[in-house]
């Protein structure tokens, strides 16, 4: 969704007519840092339910991180980007809190009663490198 700003207003044949403007970019240096944390779902049983494992990941680094933490990191769990058969994912979190959420996912014990290790495969700073490389491996 892109957000404009009305930049004038003028009026022709009683018509109204609008000039809009989108707003500027932030420049490379101001914006967030994003990285890519690929995890590992280990278990006797698999896991398939990819909005189970999203809920179970927030509320636990909810608990580790707090909610200013939480806001802080940006966290995003790629849903698209989840692999059933390797049960494997993709996580999108800022630059500075990578190793926290490493952390919190160390804490997981268990997703929807099925007691499970979570483990972090890599990291990247591209999408695409990242799916490639931890997700879609040979």
């Amino acid at each position: 969704m892109e957000i404009f700003r009305v930049l004038e207003e003028r009026k022709k044949n009683g018509k109204s007519a609008f000039f809009l403007l989108k707003m500027k970019a932030f420049m490379p240096s101001l914006r967030e840092k994003k990285r890519y944390l690929a995890f590992e779902i280990i278990s006797k049983s698999k896991v398939t339910d990819i909005t189970k494992i999203t809920k179970t990941i927030f509320s636990h680094t909810g608990k580790y991180l707090g909610e200013l933490g939480m806001a802080k990191a940006g966290l995003q769990v790629l849903q698209d980007k989840f692999d059933n058969k390797k049960q494997r994912g993709l996580i999108r979190v800022n630059h500075l809190s990578l190793d926290p959420l490493r952390t919190a996912l160390a804490y997981i014990q268990s997703i929807d009663g099925v007691p499970v290790i979570v483990r972090s495969v890599g990291a990247s700073g591209i999408l695409k490198k990242a799916y490639t490389n931890y997700i879609n491996e040979v």
